[in-house]
């Protein structure tokens, strides 16, 4: 109106800017993207508990990965007895598995399951635990006591040198140990194997290629987990060994006290309090309610591979929420101040509007074909 003194001209030019002005492509920018990314991760498996998650895989540049259960099975077998005193090897393994039938750890159902095949498993009474230590109790009118070095120092049994020896042997040969103590001494040493999960070694390479530094964190000795480690492609110098389940929440800590912005990765009770700590806790649908309670987002399988997929598909989605809100603030940055000088037809920008909506929406729906098998 100023500069053409054109009453028509002027209204065409107001209703084409109150047309292009229309933020439809703006608001549908976020929720749209949102909508489609976490429809397709529940396709997969994959549980996102909301927008915020999806912002945090963005900035996480370390994943510590639990071992039992996580990187490996977790379905430890027993392989090997040995005897250290007078008892043969069958009634060790019958008092230890008569014990371990009332803890529900991966290494006691293993104990159990082993004695069972070789008879008749005896009753367990005045049972107790302690985390990350061991199990002790009566069986037959006997005390037995079964766990790690620790747990038989707090139980007041001597090992002697050549018993110990013996461990680290065993131990140097990648197997996961446990004490077996009867009255009071030393009564044999039970090796069980742990094998690595299918996949476990590509989800590793994937966290890589996603810029992630792997860490694997278990309770078991070193040398068990540099051989897990050397398996999936972790270094040595990323392996935090023997760690009891309430230092995992320092662990992580440390590490995020060095400048990590750290997800945690685990399946088990142990894990609930260090998934919590975690800048991103990510659990395995195959583990314990609890830890699916702590964690912000949730693999339904098994595999270490929907972990790295479930990260892929978080920083996809925000990516195509943030070029949906660029080409909508752009469409407008662009569109608004074309009408306002008289070149644009308001039915044009009706079209236009329109088809930045569809743009927005056709870009989202992109993610529908993410982990497609081409």
């Amino acid at each position: 109106m100023i500069f053409t003194g054109n009453t028509s001209s002027a209204f065409t030019a107001a209703v084409a800017v109150l047309v292009i002005a229309c933020p439809c492509a703006l608001g549908l920018a976020t929720p749209v993207g949102l909508l489609t990314g976490t429809g397709r991760g529940a396709q997969l498996g994959i549980l996102i508990k909301g927008p915020q998650v999806m912002e945090d895989t963005r900035t996480v540049d370390t994943i510590v990965l639990d071992k039992t259960g996580t990187v490996t099975t977790g379905k430890l077998s027993v392989t090997d007895v040995t005897t250290l005193g007078p008892l043969p090897e069958e009634d060790v393994l019958a008092l230890a598995g008569g014990l371990e039938t009332a803890s529900e750890h991966p290494i006691a159902e293993a104990i159990a399951a082993a004695a069972a095949r070789h008879g008749m498993v005896p009753a367990v009474t005045d049972f107790t635990s302690a985390a990350g230590g061991g199990v002790r109790g009566t069986v037959n009118g006997r005390t037995v006591i079964a766990g790690t070095n620790s747990w038989l120092r707090e139980n007041q049994i001597p090992i002697t040198a050549d018993q110990q020896a013996a461990l680290e042997t065993l131990q140097q040969a990648g197997a996961t140990v446990i004490w077996v103590a009867v009255d009071g001494s030393a009564a044999g040493l039970i090796s069980l194997f742990d094998t690595v999960k299918d996949g476990s070694a590509a989800a590793i390479r994937r966290f890589k290629d996603l810029g992630l530094r792997p860490i694997l964190l278990t309770g078991d000795n070193q040398a068990v987990a540099a051989k897990v480690a050397a398996e999936v492609g972790i270094t040595p110098d990323d392996v935090m060994a023997k760690v009891l389940p309430h230092q995992k929440v320092a662990a992580v800590q440390k590490l995020q006290a060095a400048g990590r912005t750290v997800a945690v990765a685990g399946d088990g009770v142990n894990d609930a309090a260090a998934l919590a700590q975690a800048d991103l806790g990510i659990a395995m649908g195959s583990g314990t309610d609890v830890a699916i309670e702590a964690a912000d987002l949730t693999v339904m399988g098994s595999s270490l591979k929907q972990v790295a997929q479930a990260i892929e598909l978080s920083r996809k989605t925000l990516g195509t929420i943030k070029t949906n809100l660029f080409w909508a603030f752009f469409y407008n940055a662009v569109g608004i101040p074309v009408a306002a000088l008289g070149l644009l037809n308001p039915m044009l920008a009706g079209a236009a509007m329109a088809a930045s909506s569809v743009l927005v929406v056709a870009n989202s729906l992109r993610l529908r074909r993410f982990g497609a098998t081409p």
